[in-house]
């Protein structure tokens, strides 16, 4: 909890520019009545910058805001929870610097969110919407984890990261 005292006007402005970063490309998904986006991007490069705790934040506040936002009421619950724990999977071993175990952390925080999001889908709208949300949730959880490696590597060959 100490890191989180000590970095809340970074966490909340990483919750913001993830929020932002996320409106920038928004695809509506009839079929699921949700939408794909790039929330992924600043969860992941903040949950590896930072630690499970604050990944866990940045990701239950900006998904939970961005529902509310986009005007999918029906979703904040779900996108606070799944992620949270997204967040939190994603940066509990961030102080590992291997990118193979950083990836495969990443991997394991995509499964752990669309597992999270068809049950979520099915629960509102049926599973055909359920195993519909399949394939939108991993190519944004692809293009998240591409990304967000990209963001890292770089602040760590401009020693940007302690």
């Amino acid at each position: 909890m100490k890191i989180i005292k000590e970095r809340l006007a970074l966490l909340a402005m990483l919750t913001a520019l993830t929020v932002v970063l996320a409106l920038t490309f928004i695809f509506p998904v009839p079929m699921t009545k949700g939408y794909v986006n790039l929330l992924e991007v600043g969860i992941y490069t903040a949950a590896m910058l930072l630690g499970g705790p604050a990944g866990a934040i940045v990701g239950s506040v900006s998904g939970g805001m961005l529902d509310l936002i986009l005007g999918y009421p029906q979703w904040i619950i779900f996108s606070v929870i799944i992620h949270g724990f997204q967040g939190y999977l994603a940066g509990r071993w961030s102080g590992n610097k291997k990118m193979t175990t950083r990836i495969f952390f990443l991997v394991i925080a995509s499964i752990v969110m669309v597992i999270g999001y068809f049950f979520a889908t099915s629960f509102l709208y049926g599973q055909v919407a359920g195993l519909a949300s399949i394939i939108g949730n991993i190519i944004q959880n692809g293009f998240g984890i591409v990304v967000s490696m990209i963001v890292i590597n770089i602040l760590d060959r401009l020693k940007l990261i302690k």
